[in-house]
This record gives C-alpha cells, structure tokens and sequence, in this order.
C-alpha cells in the first residue's frame, strides 16, 4: 500500500459483507480511513471498530448516495444483490444502483472507480479463461453483470474516470457459506466436485481490489490464485480441519431437481438463499483462470498461491478472531 502521506480517500460499498469487510480491515490497518457505506444501523456490527468513517446509504436510493461519495478520491464497490435471481429482481441493486452510484461519483469528482464483477459472466470453459475469452453467461446474474460492466466502463470513459471491473472467482475465507456449513456441522454441495474451478482467499482478493484502486488500474479481467483446483481437490483439504463435520455429495441431476422443487418456495422466504437449479449448474462448471492475468498488471502476487496455503490460513484466522472449529474435531 502507499504511505500515509499518499492516502486516498475510498468509499467501499458493501462494506459489510464477506469481501467487503475484509477489504475494510485491509483499508483500516493501513492508515487509510475509509469510509464505510451501509444501509442500516446495525448492518456495521462487525466493522463499527475499524478506523472508518460511516454512510448511511442505499443502492436503491439514488438521493442517498450523493452525501456517501461527497470528498471521496475512489470508489470500491462490493455492494448490491448476490443471488441467483431473476433480471428483473437484481437490476434495482445490480444494474441501477451501480449506474446511480457512478453517477453521483462523477458529479462528485471521483477519479477512480473499482468493480466486483464476477466469473459467472463466463459459461464455462474447456480451456483456461484469458483476457480474450469471450462472455457468455448462463444465468441473469451473469447477464446483468455484464450489462453492468458494459455501462460503467461506458460512464467512465465519458468521464476521464479510471474503471477496473474485477471478475471474482470463489473467493473463500472462515465467513463465507462454504465455512460456516462446515462450522456448523453439515455442508451439503450440489455435484461431484470433479471440475476445475479458480479459487482466491479473500485476502488475497481484498489486496487485489485496493491495489486496482491505489494504481488507477483500467481494465476488465476474471483472475484468482495459481493453481485451480477441483471442488474434491478443495474439499480434501478443507475437511482435514472439519472430520467431524457432515458432507453430503448430490449428483448434479439430483440437485437439479431438488431445487427446482424448492423455486416456487423461495417466493415466500425474507432472505432468499442460494439453494437454485443456477447455483447447481454453475458450481459444475469448469472455470479454471489464467493465474497470470492481473497480478502482473499489479506487479503484485498472492499471498496464498493456491489452495493448500490459503486454506489452513483461513482456519487459523478463525482462531485468532475467535470464531470456533474445535466443536467438529
């Protein structure tokens, strides 16, 4: 990171969330102040001790967003809908808040503007994804994606604004879904895990992020650590940390149609969850990433080059913030 003579103030949105938060501790420990956009009180449980100044804004609420970017240099923006749901469901966070957010950046003076896309605007591939490989999503998470990134990218170059769209690959850490299951006893997973798929401890991802933000970096590309692995070659891993929790492996087809039994259901719950035939096909897919691509940009490598470096830090720094793993041992 830069001296604190160089510090630029950066509004992380989503800051809260499971990328976020860590992006926010990186920004915190480094002398950077950033300032935290949530939608709630409350929603800064977890990150109401960083050295962070506050927002209270929304996505969806276009007026609220001109007072988040006021003074700030750059935007990292993390926040919206993570779903698996309909266009018309994500486009208000997705697709329109982002535009807003831009918007109210560039009326501000905003000179840099940071991304987080997502691999899912691929379809799946037999070779490695590269900077040339073309999109083709599968699902309307991916399609407003890159109706998303198209829009920005536009934006900014009307601006002079430096734009960087990072697609993320399975970014893992002790607070993601993948984590917490096994920490909870029980993981089920939606496929054999034989396919090849990119994965990045969310630290590394975090890094990634600010360093596009402190370097202007333009550009748009998927990335992730160097050496995908199968879902089984992660799960190997994992699971000598966890051997008393319970894996259930369902075939794709099974999976397939557990869920979509579950859709009409998924109407009725408060937070919809993941449990969709689109998580299945998606986790099946192969997605393995050319390592190379970003980090050379950056002039940076990963702290956690691959899988069985990034997996037992996680559960190390599970230790350390307390958050428990001997009661499945």
């Amino acid at each position: 990171m830069t001296t604190n003579a160089q510090k630029i103030k950066l509004l992380v949105t989503g800051a809260s969330g499971f990328i976020g938060y860590e992006v926010s501790r990186q920004l915190s420990l480094g002398g950077y102040r950033p300032r935290l956009m949530i939608r709630q009180p409350g929603d800064d449980c977890e990150i109401c001790h960083f050295d962070a100044d506050f927002s209270l804004a929304d996505l969806r609420e276009h007026n609220s967003l001109r007072q988040a970017v006021k003074g700030v240099d750059g935007i990292i923006h993390l926040g919206a809908r993570a779903t698996f749901e309909s266009y018309a469901t994500l486009k208000p966070s997705i697709l329109d808040g982002s535009i807003a957010l831009m918007r109210a950046g560039i009326e501000a003076g905003v000179r840099r503007f940071v991304y987080s896309s997502s691999l899912l605007v691929y379809s799946g591939s037999a070779s490695l994804v590269n900077a040339d490989t073309q999109v083709n999503p599968v699902l309307d998470y991916g399609r407003i994606k890159v109706d998303t990134e198209m829009q920005l990218s536009k934006m900014a170059a009307s601006a002079g604004i430096s734009f960087a769209a990072l697609r993320l690959p399975h970014v893992y850490g002790i607070r993601d879904l993948y984590f917490r299951q096994l920490q909870a006893g029980r993981l089920i997973l939606p496929g054999l895990g034989k396919n090849v798929y990119t994965h990045l401890h969310v630290a590394d991802a975090a890094a990634a992020i600010i360093a596009c933000a402190e370097q202007s970096y333009s550009g748009i590309l998927p990335f992730g650590d160097r050496l995908p692995s199968t879902w089984a070659a992660f799960l190997k891993v994992v699971r000598q940390h966890y051997p008393k929790a319970r894996v259930l492996l369902m075939p794709q087809w099974l999976a397939l149609l557990s869920t979509a039994l579950l859709t009409p259901f998924r109407r009725i719950r408060p937070n919809p969850g993941l449990e969709t035939p689109g998580a299945v096909r998606t986790y099946n897919f192969n997605l393995a990433v050319d390592p190379e691509l970003l980090w050379k940009d950056l002039r940076l490598s990963p702290r956690y080059p691959t899988i069985y470096d990034g997996i037992p830090a996680a559960v190390a720094s599970g230790k350390e913030t307390g958050i428990s793993i001997n009661q499945f041992r």
